[in-house]
């Protein structure tokens, strides 16, 4: 498939998934959102991927958030209703809810509407000049919280939701909005490295992982116990050692 708005490789294992709209900060308009929705499910059926990095080009923003000049181009063509219905897609939930692990590497701002894609990944690299702003408390929106609070605990989201101020890289990284903070020239060789090891692993387990974890948020630890002794019983059984430990066997000369 061929994008107008954002770039998609795959190396190693990895599909990269670049918003490419750098003269507009790499705003989000309409067609990026379904670009990239359609490049994550893509990623995610192929089997070719097992882990997918999400990013934006440039070196000033990962995002900068939902394409305003679209936004008040709209307001004017359509309803109320209309609006409603184009802003109730659950693209961003099918990409949180993706069966492969995501990160994004986070290059620069994340605002408003990129402040929530962050938001929605497994997890975070970032460098010096990631910012974070979740916006919609400042101009009469809501979002963000089914997202945030799994990142970064109750009491901090709350704050970054209600006060919708900047939260710096040294901060993100401290609060665990970011999972490691690198200067910008070694930002995509740590990326890389994680998620090359992500997908290295056996595909199955890693999904199976966090498929499980995504089920069990509101579990207590005895249903949490039962579901994956659920999943390793009837989905993914474990391997038996011979199939897990071949180098290992080889080394101590040992058979099955």
């Amino acid at each position: 498939m061929s994008y107008e708005h954002i770039l998609y490789d795959i190396e190693d294992g990895v599909a990269i998934i670049t918003l490419n709209r750098p003269e507009k900060m790499n705003a989000m308009n309409r067609k990026l959102g379904l670009e990239l929705h359609a490049a994550v499910k893509a990623a995610e059926a192929d089997d070719a991927v097992g882990c997918i990095v999400i990013t934006g080009a440039g070196d000033r923003a990962f995002t900068a958030g939902g394409d305003i000049k679209e936004q008040l181009e709209n307001d004017a063509k359509f309803s109320d209703q209309q609006l409603d219905e184009m802003r109730d897609n659950k693209n961003r939930y099918e990409i949180s809810a993706c069966a492969k692990p995501t990160i994004g590497m986070v290059n620069g701002v994340a605002y408003g509407g990129g402040a929530v894609l962050v938001s929605s990944l497994d997890m975070r690299v970032g460098c010096e000049g990631a910012k974070f702003r979740f916006l919609a408390a400042a101009y009469g929106r809501i979002n963000s919280t089914w997202t945030l609070p799994n990142q970064v605990g109750w009491p901090v989201a709350k704050e970054l939701l209600f006060t919708a101020r900047i939260v710096g890289a040294e901060e993100a990284y401290r609060i665990g909005l970011l999972n490691h903070l690198v200067p910008r020239a070694q930002l995509r060789e740590k990326t890389m490295e994680i998620a090359k090891m992500i997908a290295a692993n056996h595909r199955g387990a890693v999904m199976g992982v966090k498929a499980l974890m995504l089920k069990q948020m509101t579990m207590n630890l005895e249903q949490q116990y039962e579901a994956e002794h659920e999943y390793t019983t009837h989905v993914l059984r474990g391997a038996k050692a011979k199939d897990a430990f071949p180098e290992f066997m080889a080394r101590k000369g040992l058979k099955a």
